[in-house]
């Protein structure tokens, strides 16, 4: 089972007042060209399609784009919510899209009953659990463990958790999860950069531990633009595709490609991505400046 990690396409954004339509086009046309090429079984996309809840007529153009290219290649697309997306406006016609294989996930489980998202691949080893987990206050399922009676802690970390135990995980099985959360180790916190920090919640009160994730073969994560492991090297941030502030002038933004065999082996690659124009930081004169820039 070999499938693309994307997230934090931030569709619609722009860099110091400048429109990044053209770039973005030309880093999701790449995107696509390696579906061609490559043919994963299944693209997952990590949450932040949209750089702001409600998006431009211009910003659902494009992203309307780049998923018809990619139902044209009869590969399922998995898409979450991220904490930028309206999950009502993300998840229109959802029902409607499953029929061409894309499959949407726009809310936490809200209700008695309700469970999170799950699509279910096969391969010549079996199935393979994707669990589709959208971005996550403790607020939006609190109503919901307590009409359980689920005793919690009432924290990102606690109610994530919570929610999690409600589902019941074949461990046979190969498991993958996709959410867009703030998640640290014991190794320490994510690196982050300035297009993040805006929404990181001060004092790290949003942090849930990676631990939550053990029982998953793969995590496929997105809020975090660097691409990083969180903890072990199966469950990792795969960063945003282009360059969205001066603070990410040197990351090597790629397609995360994880390839899955039997139970227990999982390999991870990636192809790079070239950002046109580059983010560059310069420093010197007015003068010296535009020299060094042409």
């Amino acid at each position: 089972m070999k499938f693309f990690h994307l997230s934090d396409l931030h569709i619609g954004r722009q860099l110091n007042g400048w429109s990044l339509k053209e770039n973005q086009e030309r880093v999701l046309a790449q995107i696509t060209e390696y579906a061609g090429v490559y043919r994963p079984d299944a693209i997952l996309i990590c949450g932040d399609v949209y750089d702001k809840s409600i998006p431009s007529g211009e910003a659902f153009s494009m992203f309307g784009h780049f998923l018809e290219q990619i139902s044209e290649t009869g590969i399922p697309a998995l898409i979450i919510a991220g904490n930028h997306d309206s999950p009502e406006r993300l998840g229109f016609a959802g029902p409607l899209l499953e029929k061409g294989r894309i499959f949407l996930s726009s809310f936490p489980p809200s209700k008695e009953g309700e469970h999170l998202k799950k699509v279910t691949l096969k391969d010549r080893w079996g199935n393979v659990n994707f669990y589709l987990f959208p971005f996550m206050k403790p607020g939006y399922v609190r109503p919901l463990l307590r009409a359980e009676g689920r005793e919690y802690e009432d924290t990102y970390d606690g109610a994530f958790r919570a929610v999690l135990e409600r589902e019941t995980i074949d461990t046979s099985e190969r498991n993958v999860i996709l959410c867009h959360q703030f998640f640290t180790s014991s190794s320490g916190d994510p690196e982050t950069c300035e297009s993040e920090t805006a929404v990181l919640t001060a004092g790290g009160l949003d942090a849930i531990g990676s631990s939550a994730l053990d029982l998953f073969d793969y995590a496929a994560l997105g809020h975090i633009h660097g691409p990083q492991k969180a903890g072990r090297e199966t469950v990792r941030y795969c960063g945003s595709p282009y360059k969205y502030s001066v603070s990410e002038e040197r990351h090597r933004k790629a397609v995360t490609v994880v390839t899955m065999e039997k139970k227990g082996v999982v390999k991870i690659e990636s192809l790079p991505l070239e950002c046109v124009p580059e983010v560059r930081r310069l420093r010197g004169t007015l003068t010296e400046v535009l020299a060094m820039a042409d």
